[in-house]
């Protein structure tokens, strides 16, 4: 089973649903094709996003070549998991992550109930197979909680919500009303990597921004390679794309939601997972007395103008290491409700003795180009060479259709009705 795949939308979608006085602000896409490709042997099929913050932005159509080009049409869908082994999918949306989230509230919850409308009608009756994630904009939250009831009420089964947070972080308690409501229709709650973050008066976005910057590494290839351009994209394999996910995380376990919300469970989709491992073992270092550590020890900057009780400079840096607030570890909520998406990360499989196996799921993210798609088998053999079939079955499958309710007693794959 796919913990990540998407939704190719139509390229009027939003402007043929919107309502009408927002429909000049709608996201749409523009196609075309080129008479020749860019390089011997490329595509020539291709998208040009417009939309606030990403207007312009343009991707060659997924998959051109090896097969039929995938165009999101159910059916198809379900064709392509057939052919690529996979039984269920979670769904998210495509080219409308970019608009799902942004700062202007009523632009975004209108893209919003178009999307969660239309995936109620094109996609449903496939639950069985397909489990599309409708989007909650978070910029008001009684609108959020009020959304989450109503597609509860169609029969949605799982709520994407953004990784950027629109203005307050995830530790606060003002999420509250949102996870209740999730957690009480049984809804788990995915967050997708590159959303949120679009400031609309602006006309930015912090992930295009990030985009943008990838540029540089990807236009490599084109030229001659510079010891520091070697050096930059060798750093990037540190981990600072792992900075958002251990974002979410922090605020989730650390602000009390995890506490609060014992049987909700959050989902972190298309950030890898060979990070977590270490990133688990450091917050609970952080929460504790290490060995050898000395609780008195003093540091800062002396003011001898005050008393020695009296130096608001000084502090003891390890005496709040025994004062977490929450009566588990953090990784033990981790281990109870967080479960981190890969695609191609033998690392984060090798390491789950250590993470919990149920901390990681495995995902193809159908069709995108970065994805496995129609290589999934070869990389499943790569990345779980050696691993046991109880491990195996519930990273690739297990521990998602625990959390989103799918069947995982039969194999779907190979059927060719999703109804």
């Amino acid at each position: 089973m796919s913990g990540d795949s998407h939704i190719i939308e139509p390229v009027d979608l939003f402007k043929s649903r919107l309502p009408k006085h927002l429909r000049e602000r709608a996201l749409w896409e523009e196609e075309f094709t080129l008479g020749e490709p860019m390089v011997p042997g490329g595509h020539t099929e291709f998208k040009k996003l417009h939309t606030i913050g990403f207007d312009g932005w343009t991707i060659s159509k997924y998959r051109q070549h090896g097969g039929a080009t995938p165009d999101g049409d159910p059916e198809h869908i379900i064709r392509d998991m057939n052919l690529d082994g996979v039984d269920a999918s979670v769904m998210f949306p495509n080219l409308s992550l970019f608009v799902l989230f942004t700062d202007d509230h009523e632009l975004s919850m209108a893209h919003a109930r178009v999307w969660n409308d239309y995936i109620v009608e094109r996609y449903l009756q496939y639950k069985d197979r397909l489990r599309p994630t409708a989007a909650i904009p978070l910029t008001h939250i009684p609108d959020a909680v009020a959304e989450i009831e109503r597609v509860a009420r169609l029969g949605i089964g799982a709520i994407l919500l953004p990784d950027i947070p629109p203005s307050l972080p995830y530790w606060s308690a003002e999420y509250d009303p949102v996870w209740a409501a999730a957690q009480a229709h049984g809804l788990p709650v995915f967050f997708h990597v590159a959303t949120g973050g679009v400031k609309v008066k602006d006309n930015e976005s912090e992930t295009a921004t990030t985009v943008r910057g990838l540029m540089t590494s990807m236009n490599m290839g084109k030229g001659q390679l510079t010891d520091a351009m070697v050096a930059s994209r060798t750093m990037s394999a540190g981990g600072s794309g792992a900075a958002g996910p251990q974002g979410i995380i922090a605020d989730l376990v650390a602000g009390g939601a995890c506490e609060r919300f014992p049987n909700l469970h959050f989902n972190l989709i298309e950030y890898s997972a060979g990070w977590l491992v270490s990133y688990m073992g450091f917050m609970d270092k952080l929460w504790k007395t290490g060995t050898g550590q000395d609780p008195d020890w003093w540091l800062g900057f002396w003011d001898d103008s005050r008393s020695p009780q009296d130096q608001p400079a000084m502090g003891r840096l390890f005496a709040v290491n025994n004062r977490w607030p929450h009566p588990l570890k953090p990784s033990e909520y981790v281990r109870r409700q967080i479960h981190v998406q890969f695609a191609d990360d033998p690392t984060a499989v090798k390491a789950r003795h250590i993470t919990g196996v149920s901390t990681i799921m495995w995902g193809n993210d159908y069709p995108h180009a970065e994805g496995t798609f129609r290589s999934s088998a070869e990389c499943i053999a790569e990345n779980f060479e050696g691993v046991g079939d109880e491990d195996r079955a519930a990273i690739l499958g297990g521990t998602l259709a625990d959390i989103v309710g799918f069947d995982k007693s039969k194999k779907l794959a190979g059927l060719t009705s999703g109804a």
